[in-house]
């Protein structure tokens, strides 16, 4: 089968068409004691009660820089399809602006969290500085959804604990996790453990609405209990009612962070495109735009867009 074939067959999950979308880059929080948070908002061109989805990018390799520019395809198809999608740079990025030699570093895990906290604090100010959505964002429909370290970021958010230490936002109404570290500890190589003890999540907690996306083929160098290792927020938590494993794709899901970027180890678009179907039916179910796009999503995936990936669900 063609690869123009396979995209065929993924754009069998509905989505609705794309509308006009507006960005602004960059928006400043100025943060104390650092530099400026920056982020990147995109968001429809029209209408209002706009939901939100904070989009939490990952750590990337030493070649790769993540930053609020990345994930283009991701943050573009959801706010071409009714979402404002805000995405902060966090200190962890090497344009963070953050000294390699500070506190935290080089994960700044905390200071994620902080960051997107600040965010959703700041939501008024951030209309301030993006003229054409002032007044248009609804802040009680909030989205959180993090790649690889953003979605240890975002499972903190959500409710997961770590030695017993509570993150947990309620305004945060539904998560996303993607390909999301599992348990620490050891379920984690002694030199990994050491490294991550921050990974070590109590996703127990975890009670917020979540969907799960791996890579059937995702092998994380952290552990040796190989794919199914970022899957373990599903098993464990309350609140991650599905789980979505897309087939042929790693970590980086077929192109997540962008087809042409150094971080996608294989350019796979009808995983991709599948991905950004699948999770935008998520939110938009979740969030309360559509409560039957979800369901709708879920049934093309087991028919006519069976060889893309499946969905098991609690």
């Amino acid at each position: 089968m063609t690869t123009n074939n396979l995209i065929d067959v993924s754009r069998r999950i509905p989505a609705p068409d794309g509308a006009l979308t507006i960005a602004y880059s960059p928006i400043r929080l100025d943060m104390e004691g650092r530099p400026p948070l920056e982020l990147r908002l995109t968001a429809p061109a029209e209408g209002d009660r706009l939901p939100i989805v904070i989009l939490s990018h990952g750590f990337g390799p030493s070649f790769y820089v993540p930053s609020k520019d990345g994930y283009a395809h991701l943050a573009q198809f959801w706010a071409e399809r009714g979402f404002a999608v805000l995405q902060p740079t966090h200190a962890s990025s090497r344009v963070g602006g953050l000294s390699g030699d500070a506190e935290g570093a080089p994960f700044f895990w905390r200071e994620r969290v902080a960051e997107i906290r600040a965010v959703i604090d700041r939501l008024s100010e951030i209309e301030e500085q993006a003229s054409a959505v002032s007044g248009r964002l609804d802040h009680d429909r909030i989205a959180a959804a993090g790649h690889s370290l953003g979605g240890h970021t975002v499972s903190l958010l959500l409710g997961a604990r770590l030695h017993g230490e509570m993150f947990g936002d309620p305004r945060v109404k539904a998560g996303v996790l993607l390909t999301a570290p599992g348990r620490g500890g050891k379920d984690l190589t002694e030199e990994n453990a050491a490294r991550f003890p921050f990974f070590d999540l109590d996703f127990s907690h975890l009670t917020t609405p979540t969907l799960v996306v791996c890579g059937a083929d995702d092998n994380p160098r952290f552990t040796p209990r190989g794919p199914e290792w970022h899957a373990d927020a599903y098993h464990d938590a309350v609140g991650t009612h599905a789980l979505l494993t897309l087939q042929g794709v790693g970590h980086g899901l077929g192109g997540i962070a962008g087809l042409d970027a150094k971080e996608t180890e294989i350019e796979v678009p009808d995983a991709l495109e599948a991905t950004k179907r699948m999770t935008l039916s998520w939110l938009r179910t979740a969030l309360g735009d559509d409560p039957n796009a979800w369901s709708s999503a879920c049934t093309a995936l087991k028919g006519p867009a069976s060889s893309l990936g499946a969905v098991v669900e609690k």
